[in-house]
């Protein structure tokens, strides 16, 4: 699976029962998963036993977990909540039908495209295990790690921007409607303010 060494791969279903017991999930709690997650399995674990790479100083190993989905429209919320829910350095295959994703949580939950099962590879890149997981990050999260920054502060700067550019496009949408000039204009100088601070976090 992904492409990844065979030496990595196991078949361990984890029940959903047993994550809530684990967890003492509440009723709500675990309708919210039931709707979204069909079966969870462990199918791959990296570690230097299992592959040539050497142990990190923070990454001894991470795993590779298939989730089953039921439908194709997921609550991001219930993938964060498995994340957080199993305490190990993870990276999901989220799996609907013949199509594919993988996902990793760090801070935000970050996807890749949907892509047909086979297409779907993660490549092992870094001399020990503690790169090997960052260039995971990267390569799930599509960042570009700017000079001078660690990752965790790349993904904050990332997550400003997209939410900057969200408020951006909304203010657009609504000045380019707006019938009254006043109103029209207040949309305008809102909309330049946000440009100014996208302008700005470009170049920190």
């Amino acid at each position: 699976m992904l492409g990844l060494p065979k030496a990595t791969e196991l078949n361990k279903q984890l029940p959903k029962s047993a994550i809530y017991v684990k967890f003492q999930m509440n009723t709500a709690a675990k309708e919210r998963i039931d709707r979204d997650i069909s079966r969870i399995y462990i199918v791959n674990e990296i570690s230097a036993v299992k592959v040539n790479i050497q142990e990190g100083v923070e990454v001894k190993s991470f795993f590779v977990v298939s989730v089953i989905l039921k439908r194709k429209d997921f609550d991001e919320k219930n993938v964060i909540m498995l994340s957080k829910l199993i305490p190990q350095n993870m990276v999901m295959v989220l799996e609907y039908e013949d199509k594919a994703k993988l996902a990793v949580y760090r801070g935000k939950l970050m996807q890749t495209e949907w892509l047909s099962k086979e297409k779907v590879s993660l490549e092992l890149k870094g001399l020990n295990l503690d790169e090997v997981w960052e260039n995971v990050i990267v390569q799930i999260g599509g960042l570009t790690i700017e000079q001078g920054r660690t990752l965790d502060e790349q993904i904050r700067i990332e997550e400003q921007r997209n939410k900057l550019q969200k408020e951006i496009d909304r203010l657009d949408r609504l000045a380019r409607v707006e019938k009254q000039p006043k109103r029209k204009f207040e949309l305008v100088q809102r909309l330049r303010e946000y440009q100014k601070k996208s302008e700005e976090l470009k170049d920190e």
